[in-house]
């Protein structure tokens, strides 16, 4: 019998399952909407909600024991200051859960876990930023590659435009001149 044990196996040994839920714990507090499967998801939710009240209560203690979940200072100052000031005036229920159909290889059923309240703009924020990052990066060795160019070939570049802009005078004169011969 299976009185009072609660949770899922999840066919996975049970530091595999808690490493699992501290990842997904993680990944829902920076992104603040996953897609998992539906009893991952079902699992996961009083995981992150014990950490979201913790964070309600600011002090030493319950930022300790929050960090001892998450081993991340990031995710712990967001916890403490943009998502307990998000839920203080809520009492639980800080995690929302969606159906999302059926994975393709396997049909097990999918589901979407988000925060309540959520930030539209914290999905894939720290992607985003690096992928900016990275193009600035790109832009900036481009643009230095084009000025430490060898000065001739800037100087052969204003002469092909020069050649070109004769070029297209004589062809306007040569046009001239037929029109002048009719």
């Amino acid at each position: 019998m299976r009185h009072r044990i609660a949770g899922r196996k999840l066919n996975r040994k049970t530091s595999h399952r808690i490493s699992m839920l501290r990842n997904m714990t993680k990944s829902l507090i920076r992104n603040e909407q996953i897609e998992t499967t539906l009893p991952k998801a079902k699992d996961l939710r009083p995981f992150v909600e014990k950490i979201l009240t913790k964070g309600k209560k600011d002090d030493l203690s319950s930022r300790r024991r929050v960090f001892s979940y998450l081993r991340d200072n990031v995710l712990v100052e967001k916890v403490f200051s943009t998502l307990a000031k998000r839920y203080v005036n809520r009492n639980g229920g800080y995690v929302r859960i969606l159906k999302s159909g059926f994975r393709y290889g396997d049909s097990a059923p999918m589901a979407i876990i988000e925060l309540v309240d959520r930030d539209s703009n914290a999905k894939g924020l720290i992607d985003k930023i690096r992928k900016e990052k990275k193009e600035n990066e790109v832009d900036s060795s481009k643009s230095n590659k084009i000025e430490n160019e060898i000065p001739e070939k800037k100087n052969l570049v204003s002469k092909i435009k020069e050649e070109i802009s004769e070029d297209s005078k004589t062809k306007g004169d040569s046009k001239k001149k037929e029109v002048d011969k009719s």
